[in-house]
C-alpha cells in the first residue's frame, strides 16, 4: 500500500545547491522509482544501501575480542563492506529515513566511523525517529516524490530490532552531525535536518 506524506524539512536540503554544481546522495534504502526520477533533475551520483535489509546480519554478535582474534569480521568492517563508498567520495546529502530507530548505539557509532570519512562541511542528512519511545513502528520504506513530499510504502511485515532512541540520546549517539531542526508530526514521528560537525 502507498501513501503520500508532506515533509516541512526536506526542501531545505535543496535550496541551497546550484543545479550546475555536481552533487553526491546517500540514500540509505531502497532504489525505488520516485527518488530515482526526483534526483534525475541533479547533476548528482546516487548511491544506494539498504542497510536495513541487512539487519539481523549487522545485529548478531560479532565485536567481542575473541571473534575478531579468530578473523571474524567487526561490525564497523560489516558497515564498510555493504557502504562500499570509494574513499576520495564526499558525500553532500545522506537520506537516512529511520534508520536509527532499528540500530543500537554500537552500531550507530560503527555507521558513523565509516561515513565520517565522507563528510564534508558542507554535508546535511535528513531523517525520522519518534517523539516517544513506545510510538508503534510505522514499518514503512521511504521516497522523494517532489521537494516536499514522499512515498511510503508499508512493509509486508515489521522489521526486527525495533528499538528507538529517546531524541536528546540520538543527539548525544550521532556525534558527527548536530540535529539543525526537527518537527512533530501528527504520528508521533519526528522529522529531522542534520548538518555535519567537521570535516573529516
Amino acid at each position: 500500500m502507498h501513501s503520500s506524506r508532506q515533509s516541512r524539512l526536506l526542501a531545505s536540503l535543496f535550496q541551497q545547491i546550484d543545479p550546475e554544481e555536481r552533487i553526491t546522495v546517500l540514500n540509505i534504502g531502497n532504489a525505488l522509482p520516485e527518488t530515482v526520477r526526483f534526483f534525475s533533475d541533479f547533476r548528482c551520483k546516487l548511491y544506494f544501501v539498504d542497510l536495513l535489509a541487512e539487519l539481523p546480519f549487522l545485529e548478531s554478535e560479532v565485536e567481542t575480542e575473541d571473534n575478531i582474534d579468530d578473523g571474524a569480521e567487526s561490525l564497523t568492517q560489516r558497515f564498510a563492506r555493504l557502504l562500499q563508498l570509494p574513499p576520495d567520495t564526499g558525500v553532500d546529502i545522506v537520506l537516512f529515513w529511520d534508520l536509527f530507530n532499528y540500530l543500537n548505539e554500537t552500531a550507530i557509532a560503527a555507521l558513523l566511523e565509516n561515513l565520517r570519512p565522507h563528510l564534508h562541511a558542507a554535508t546535511v542528512g535528513h531523517g525520522f525517529t519518534v517523539h516517544n519511545r513506545r510510538t508503534p513502528q510505522l514499518a514503512a520504506t521511504y521516497s522523494i516524490e517532489s521537494a516536499d513530499s514522499l512515498v511510503l510504502r508499508s512493509r509486508s511485515q515489521p522489521l526486527s530490532h525495533y528499538s528507538p532512541h529517546a531524541q536528546n540520546n540520538l543527539q548525544r549517539i550521532v556525534h558527527d552531525f548536530n540535529f539543525d531542526r526537527s518537527v512533530l508530526l501528527p504520528d508521533s514521528q519526528l522529522e529531522f535536518i542534520l548538518s555535519a560537525r567537521r570535516a573529516s
